[in-house]
């Protein structure tokens, strides 16, 4: 005979239940048990404490609606009973919701009952189209046998498929777009090298964002930081990677849109040498900077592809390891400590040498980024700017306000500031932090100050037209960060070699 359930019991899972469909997070959040224990999981991943779980369900905007089904009541004794319920969603499938409830004597709502872990499973979408703008068994197989045979490739919405329109990350570009006519160049040379396409990713509205969370087709998911944002432009490619449905994200990189989504999410990336790799077929930002990138699990996987799609040969230089103090500085204490206990690991050294005005740097950055873009998609945009997410159209509107002298000026900043980097890193391998920052919750997104530190730092291989590659490491608490190395012009290669003979932390 099967004991009954505790009394309250199913009158406090009847007011949760109640509370989820109607977004009732004040009553979630107080059937929720206090403290840094409470426990919530899904398949986005695992939230730990109180304060963590009240923050997502405060941005999250409600629960789909549902039906419980049935419900399994275990009790372990008076005050502790195991729940697992039954859910009939209302677009179909079914799911689960297992709960862990103890009783906080002294409490008279709810009987005191509180939920203390709780694992929820839903069923999974055909197509996440937080990820994916299209999809297929593959989408489009390869054109030859070759190197990358057994590879599959995320491809970010801004290169030319063959029959398919490019959409950018926007809706009504996506609205006026036609179907491309031949691959771009890199997809082209993916295929003929064995891999298939798995996919067109989703990316940030025309690039311009580092965050990924575009406001038209929402937040990818970010497995390697659950709940936090998955870095952009380059998210969809990125999250698709680290969720193992591609093992190549194809993406770009014009202020950190490869090295910012690999920090993030744990991954390796690589942001190419200025103009080395052909860009036909690519839907341009600011074509001074823009640079083709690609993102895999693995550094060996991340060489593979550059063995692809990177010319032969290398200038030439050594793997000398060096950092400057000032450089590593610039990032929050938790990803400063990670870069330097990587740095220490290999034997790097500090450079002391004159860097430069760093906020001028980044503000010519930007003006000049911000020209080239307007000169890019102005035409497109003029008195229709309301066809972008906020964020993106005040970084397009403040473009369309620069002078051509304002630019110019700002051009020239730009072209010292990148003579001076290509001096300061010379023969060696310049190491600093990919992002400054570890991913921001998707509550909050990343702020503009957030954005302005980031982009203080990604910049710099932009400026000079550097080679790029992030490899992963980690906080004392487990989130994801990168770590970069920067080389001089052309040593693509030597960087990739040096990464796949790196042992990640």
């Amino acid at each position: 005979m099967s004991t009954p359930p505790p009394p309250g019991l199913l009158d406090a899972f009847g007011a949760y239940e109640s509370a989820l469909l109607a977004d009732d997070v004040s009553t979630l959040d107080l059937l929720s048990a206090p403290g840094d224990g409470t426990v919530r999981a899904d398949a986005e991943g695992v939230l730990v404490g109180h304060e963590a779980i009240a923050a997502v369900r405060a941005a999250r905007g409600g629960a789909p609606l549902r039906t419980v089904v049935r419900r399994h009541v275990q009790v372990i004794d008076a005050e502790h009973a195991l729940v697992v319920a039954e859910t009939e969603p209302a677009g179909g499938g079914r799911g689960v919701q297992t709960q862990l409830w103890q009783r906080f004597p002294g409490e008279s709502e709810h009987g005191g009952w509180k939920v203390t872990a709780e694992h929820v499973s839903e069923p999974p979408p055909a197509i996440d189209a937080r990820i994916w703008r299209i999809v297929g068994e593959p989408l489009v197989p390869p054109t030859a046998d070759g190197p990358l045979t057994g590879q599959t490739v995320a491809v970010k919405d801004l290169y030319a498929v063959a029959g398919h329109p490019i959409g950018a990350g926007n809706p009504a570009w996506l609205v006026g777009a036609r179907p491309e006519p031949a691959h771009a160049a890199v997809v082209a040379r993916l295929l003929a090298a064995g891999a298939s396409l798995r996919g067109i990713a989703r990316t940030d509205e025309l690039a311009y964002s580092l965050g990924g969370t575009n406001p038209h087709y929402g937040t990818p998911p970010n497995p390697g930081a659950p709940h936090r944002i998955p870095g952009g432009s380059s998210s969809g490619s990125a999250s698709a990677v680290a969720l193992g449905q591609a093992t190549i994200g194809l993406g770009t990189d014009t202020a950190g849109s490869i090295r910012v989504p690999a920090a993030y999410q744990g991954l390796y990336g690589i942001r190419t040498t200025h103009d080395l790799v052909d860009r036909t077929g690519l839907v341009p930002l600011a074509p001074d900077f823009d640079a083709v990138g690609w993102l895999a699990r693995s550094a060996e996987v991340l060489q593979a592809v550059g063995g692809v799609l990177l010319p032969p040969g290398s200038p030439g230089g050594s793997d000398e390891l060096v950092f400057v103090p000032e450089l590593v500085g610039l990032a929050d204490a938790d990803v400063e400590d990670a870069v330097l206990a990587w740095m220490s690991a290999r034997g790097a050294t500090s450079l002391h040498a004159p860097i430069g005005d760093l906020e001028e740097w980044r503000e010519a950055f930007q003006t000049w980024q911000a020209y080239q873009a307007w000169e890019s998609h102005g035409g497109w945009l003029r008195g229709d700017l309301d066809v972008l997410g906020v964020d993106v159209r005040s970084r397009f509107a403040h473009g369309a306000t620069i002078s051509p002298d304002d630019a110019e000026r700002a051009r020239q900043v730009v072209r010292r500031a990148g003579a001076r980097l290509r001096d300061l890193v010379g023969h060696r391998v310049l190491v600093l932090p990919s992002a400054p920052s570890v991913a921001a919750p998707v509550a909050t997104g990343l702020s503009l100050e957030g954005r302005t530190a980031t982009v203080r730092l990604t910049c710099l291989a932009a400026l000079a037209g550097l080679p790029a590659v992030g490899i992963p490491a980690s906080t004392a608490e487990g989130l994801p960060v990168g770590v970069c190395l920067l080389a001089a012009p052309g040593r693509d290669r030597d960087l990739l070699a040096l990464a796949a003979g790196t042992v990640r932390p």
